[in-house]
């Protein structure tokens, strides 16, 4: 590999079976000069602890860091450490290590590998909210057939053709969303934190899995961009059916979603809007969407993430009648893995070439 790494070591919380070994192998046959250390780890929100248990040793040659969320417990454990490549979309579970907040060492993120099962989750979820899906499914279980049709709801449905879908957060994962809601019939519009305003700056520059996506920026009929209330507040009023909140949470966006923003969504509650969260929970307030829903504000919401997780027994979402939640599920897949390494090739033959590295965390922007 000329000057490429020479050690990549993995610590997923995964056994090295299945998927994974056939991942590997593939990894070891295409860079055969490069060594390669898996070992599975337990899967724990304690990331101190765990980074503990790992052998000082393991870490001292190590180029190339494959992984979820254990990370060197300082940055002289792994003095050789080139690329940190992570096993999922977000960095925050790892901005406080200090290979994070002390080294500039790339950190790559696996965005990208996530579109085409989110996507049909979202697009799962909404049709479950508007085929009225929960009540069909009470008859199924009561035995009914006969004329249910008013009592069901069915009646009321409406598909997507003239709908408009908000992205609020235009990453891999909003554009195969956006690509399905567009074939679907719908109107499709973007929200960005910085502005897109050129053909090169709405290209897809991530990690892309054929055949899926927006890769050129083409779909959306319009743009919308900021951080500030105003700017937020434009795009939310801009007649919005759908709203797919899919950006990543940082200072700027924790809590970016409350009762203000609800209501110029849904314009006061006169066109109750939906929500679908797939990002972060803290970025929505919750008790201010538990209102919301309840007061129909909101027409209904579809939840894989919540806040906090896992989402206490006693809390009201579950058992309102217009809201799915699911265990931060969406992004499971038989296909995960291998386009996780598919990642981990690409970056390792870009290291090798002195080629720029793709999915790289901007540690200023927080992802």
């Amino acid at each position: 590999m000329g000057g490429g790494p020479n050690h990549v070591l993995c610590l997923l919380p995964l056994p090295a079976t299945g998927d994974t070994a056939q991942a590997i192998e593939r990894l070891k046959k295409r860079f055969p000069d490069v060594k390669v250390t898996y070992q599975s780890v337990a899967f724990s929100r304690d990331f101190e602890k765990q980074a503990l248990e790992i052998p000082k040793g393991l870490w001292k040659d190590v180029t190339v860091l494959v992984t979820l969320f254990t990370m060197p417990p300082s940055t002289s454990d792994a003095p050789h450490l080139e690329l940190v490549q992570l096993y999922s979309a977000g960095s925050n579970q790892v901005a406080n290590n200090p290979i994070y907040k002390e080294t500039d060492i790339p950190i790559a993120t696996a965005s990208g590998v996530h579109g085409p099962q989110i996507a049909e989750w979202v697009i799962m979820t909404y049709l479950v909210h508007s085929h009225k899906f929960k009540q069909l499914y009470e008859l199924q279980k009561e035995r009914k057939w006969g004329d249910k049709r008013d009592e069901s709801g069915i009646n009321k449905v409406r598909d997507g053709v003239g709908l408009r879908l908000g992205i609020l957060g235009y990453g891999s994962i909003g554009r195969q969303v956006a690509r399905v809601c567009k074939a679907m019939g719908m109107d499709v519009i973007a929200y960005t934190a910085t502005p897109k305003d050129t053909p090169e700056k709405k290209k897809d520059h991530g990690f892309i899995v054929p055949g899926t996506g927006d890769a050129d920026g083409s779909i959306p009929s319009a743009w919308y961009s900021g951080l500030d209330k105003k700017s937020l507040h434009n795009f939310l009023s801009q007649d919005i059916d759908i709203l797919l909140v899919s950006v990543p949470l940082t200072d700027e966006t924790r809590h970016f979603l409350s009762t203000e923003e609800f209501s110029v969504l849904s314009q006061g509650g006169k066109k109750p809007a939906f929500v679908t969260n797939i990002a972060r929970g803290p970025i929505i307030d919750q008790a201010a969407l538990i209102k919301a829903l309840k007061d129909d504000t909101l027409a209904g919401a579809a939840l894989d993430v919540t806040d906090p997780e896992p989402l206490p027994e006693d809390n009201e979402l579950w058992e309102l009648p217009n809201v799915t939640v699911t265990p931060h599920v969406s992004g499971a897949g038989q296909s995960y893995t291998d386009r996780v390494f598919q990642i981990l090739e690409l970056q390792l033959d870009r290291k090798a070439k002195g080629e720029p590295l793709i999915n790289v965390v901007n540690r200023k922007r927080g992802y």
